[in-house]
C-alpha cells in the first residue's frame, strides 16, 4: 500500500458523493497529489480543507492507479483571511492556477517554498503593497518551472544587459529602451524589481508586472482554457488596481 506523510497547502476542494470531498493539495516532495476525505464536507472538516490551508495531509492507496485516501490535521488556517476581499482574491487565485496547471506527483520544491511564503506574507502584512511584489514572483517562478520561463537578463534584440526597458509579448524576451524606439506601444514595460534584486517596487510596478505574467499563463500554461480560472485572477487585478488608485 502506497502512503504519504507531509505538511500540504491545501488548493482545492470538491464534493463528491454525499458527504465525502476530493482535496488536491501541494507537498514540497510528492509536488501536488490529490486525495478522498470521507465527511469531507462536514461541520468538523470543512474548516480544516479551506484553499490556502497548511495540514498535515496522509495519503493513503492501494495502487498507484487508485485514488488515495486522505486525512488533514491544521497546521496553520487562513480562513480569517477570506472575510478580506484582497487577500481573499490573492489566496483563490494562487491555490486555484496552481492546483490547475500543475501535473500531479510532480516534486516543485521551489514553488512550494514560495507558495508557502507567498500565503505567510498575505496572512501578515497589513496591506497589499507588503505581498503583492511577492505574488508576481510566485508567478513567473510558475512559468519557469513548467517551461515557460521569460529571459529579463538580456535585450532579446541586440544582447545587452543595461537598459532594459520593456518585455516582447511574443518572445517573453527584454528589451532594451534604444531597440524597442518607436514600438513601445506594443510591448509591456518591464518593472525594474523583476530584473534587479535591488528595487523596491510600487505598486504601479507590480500591476505591470502582473500584467506581462498575466499574458504568459493565458498563452502558454491555460492556452485559453479556464476561462473561470481567467475570471478569477482578473478580479484579483481589479481590486489591487482599486487599491493603487
Amino acid at each position: 500500500m502506497a502512503r504519504l506523510t507531509a505538511p500540504a497547502i491545501i488548493c482545492s476542494m470538491r464534493a463528491h458523493g454525499e458527504h465525502g470531498a476530493i482535496l488536491r493539495a501541494l507537498t514540497e516532495e510528492a509536488g501536488l497529489v490529490a486525495g478522498y476525505v470521507r465527511g469531507g464536507r462536514s461541520t468538523r472538516l470543512r474548516p480544516i480543507l479551506i484553499a490556502g490551508n497548511l495540514v498535515a495531509l496522509e495519503l493513503r492507496a492501494r495502487t498507484d492507479e487508485q485514488l488515495a485516501s486522505a486525512t488533514a490535521e491544521l497546521l496553520s488556517s487562513r480562513a480569517p483571511l477570506l472575510a478580506e476581499p484582497l487577500a481573499a482574491a490573492a489566496i483563490n487565485w494562487v491555490t486555484s492556477v496552481t492546483a490547475t496547471i500543475l501535473p500531479e506527483s510532480q516534486p516543485y520544491p521551489a514553488l512550494y517554498a514560495a507558495l508557502s511564503g507567498l500565503l505567510d506574507a498575505v496572512s501578515v502584512a497589513s496591506s497589499a503593497r507588503e505581498w503583492a511584489a511577492a505574488l508576481a514572483r510566485y508567478e513567473l517562478l510558475l512559468l519557469a518551472e513548467l517551461g515557460f520561463g521569460l529571459n529579463l537578463e538580456e535585450c532579446v534584440v541586440t544582447g545587452a544587459t543595461h537598459g532594459l526597458a520593456f518585455v516582447s509579448p511574443k518572445s517573453g524576451g527584454a528589451v532594451s529602451a534604444d531597440a524597442a524606439a518607436g514600438f513601445e506601444e506594443r510591448l509591456f514595460r518591464l518593472p525594474r524589481f523583476l530584473h534587479a534584486s535591488d528595487s523596491a517596487p510600487s505598486m504601479a510596478d507590480v500591476i505591470d508586472a502582473l500584467a506581462i505574467t498575466g499574458h504568459f499563463i493565458d498563452r502558454d500554461l491555460l492556452d485559453g482554457r479556464n476561462r473561470d480560472l481567467g475570471g478569477v485572477r482578473q478580479r484579483l487585478i481589479d481590486r489591487l488596481g482599486r487599491a493603487v488608485a
